[in-house]
């Protein structure tokens, strides 16, 4: 087989062990973490009236640097702590470090879990503010 497979055998099946070994409980505390901060980001942009984070990023060109710079800073210490933690596990499981397997985890754990939830926050709390603001009917009264 040639080197470049080997590699990319090596590469999967070491990232597909992750979740099973040592330190797994940090496939769910820093998706977690990640949404607790998409929350809170996406109740401010329902507050402020910004738009959904994901949507802006998909139709917004001229906003969308800014609004993954933004959700990226919002989730860095996620994003280092994940970093941190998949080179503890590389160091002590695999007795070396895989920078590009700790950036992919890393991502996948909290970026990715962020854009997920701040979005559906943001329209969601829209939502209940509209009807909150709304008078109640008397309906038959």
């Amino acid at each position: 087989m040639s080197h470049t497979l080997d590699l990319a055998i090596r590469f999967w099946e070491e990232m597909i062990a992750r979740p099973f070994g040592p330190m797994k409980f940090r496939f769910v505390l820093q998706p977690v973490m990640a949404s607790a901060l998409a929350i809170r980001d996406g109740l401010k942009d329902a507050r402020t009236e910004r738009g959904p984070y994901f949507w802006t990023i998909l139709h917004d060109p001229a906003r969308r640097r800014k609004k993954l710079m933004g959700g990226l800073r919002a989730v860095l210490r996620v994003l280092v702590l994940g970093a941190v933690m998949d080179v503890i596990y590389q160091l002590t499981e695999l007795h070396g470090v895989r920078p590009v397997q700790t950036a992919v985890i890393a991502l996948q754990l909290a970026f990715v879990p962020y854009v997920i939830v701040r979005g559906p926050t943001t329209r969601i709390a829209r939502y209940l503010q509209r009807h909150a603001d709304q008078p109640q009917s008397s309906h038959g009264r």
